[in-house]
């Protein structure tokens, strides 16, 4: 197992990487502006970005989870259509809706849509055209990723491990990551360590940290196997991570009180957002407005502040990576097309 750890001394600093020399007068973060904006029907409430090669052209799909809703659009940039997720006709009214809340969307070969349905307790399996097929029952999923033989990966509130793996027949075959310590109460320790799943051509398992104050990612291949860890040591000097270490502290210091996630326990997310590019396995992190890159090793290649066309900056709660380009949609709605900086000229 490689481990990369790689130290910011604040945003605006040079990058230290362990074993190594400052990395020269090279500035740590540089600007990164928007080319366009895309998918213009989408606006607010985008929860994920997923892509696939149907057999006539590639297709993007854009999962909004609130309005329990997937848009599709080719290649080109044109919507297709509008999928509205929704029963089998004929469905009780008692049966409730086919999706509460969608955190997570992936798409299978066969066009069929999963979903993570956090606050509906399951993993949610569309056809095609929206109707419901099935429901696998897991607690609070929060993300999930599709692997070969017809398993699929996920991620939950609830259980003992980052990671588990269902058989195509949604029966639990192996769980594995162990949680990181962040709190000494049960709850909340739990609750910090709630992540996201991206994957790539080979089908490892990355697992980003959503709220752990010192940005962390970890590879895994399909079987459990840890294959590197991305550790960012963040100084006090860097707000988001210094608050959130606070914020932890004083709700881990009320001894004897029940803790659960509420508005009046605000925690804030550090890791807002993860992408891999599936052929080279190079990481691309959002940390609010803040992009980071990391080549397959697991070193950072760059850090950059995003924003619109508009000139206002963006934060990032869903990243799809291409060859080219970059897919980033934004919390305060909309999805932006970026250059890869990498494979710009110098």
């Amino acid at each position: 197992m490689r481990t990369a750890r790689v130290i910011l001394a604040g945003l605006l600093g040079l990058t230290l990487l362990a074993g190594s020399r400052a990395a020269g007068q090279e500035p740590v973060e540089r600007i990164l502006d928007a080319s366009a904006r895309v998918f213009p029907e989408v606006s607010t409430g985008v929860t994920a970005l997923a892509t696939r090669s149907a057999p006539e052209a590639k297709q993007y799909y854009v999962l909004r989870g609130r309005d329990r809703e997937v848009l599709v659009y080719d290649a080109a940039g044109q919507l297709l259509r509008r999928i509205p997720l929704r029963l089998p006709e004929g469905s009780p009214a008692s049966a409730g809706p086919a999706l509460v809340y969608g955190d997570d969307l992936a798409v299978g070969a066969d066009g069929r849509l999963w979903i993570a349905d956090r606050n509906g307790n399951a993993l949610r399996v569309f056809s095609a055209d929206g109707v419901l097929e099935r429901s696998l029952a897991v607690p609070q999923p929060t993300s999930l990723a599709l692997l070969p033989d017809g398993e699929v990966a996920y991620t939950s509130m609830r259980s003992e491990k980052l990671i588990t793996v269902l058989d195509r027949n949604g029966q639990p075959v192996r769980e594995f990551g162990e949680l990181a310590d962040v709190a000494t109460t049960r709850a909340l320790n739990r609750f910090l360590n709630i992540g996201r799943l991206a994957t790539d051509a080979t089908h490892n398992l990355y697992f980003s940290f959503s709220y752990v104050p010192e940005p962390t990612v970890r590879k895994y291949d399909r079987f459990g196997f840890l294959q590197t860890e991305i550790e960012l040591a963040t100084l006090d000097i860097q707000p988001a991570a210094a608050a959130a270490r606070r914020e932890i502290a004083r709700q881990d210091g009320r001894a004897g009180i029940a803790w659960s996630p509420s508005p009046t326990n605000p925690i804030n997310k550090i890791i807002s957002a993860i992408g891999v590019d599936p052929d080279t396995q190079e990481v691309w992190l959002a940390l609010g407005g803040t992009l980071m890159h990391f080549n397959a090793e697991g070193l950072r290649q760059g850090i950059y502040r995003t924003y619109t066309p508009e000139r206002v900056r963006l934060e990032a709660v869903a990243i799809l990576v291409e060859a080219d380009r970059l897919l980033l949609a934004g919390e305060s709605g909309g999805v932006f097309e970026f250059p890869r900086p990498d494979k710009q000229r110098r």
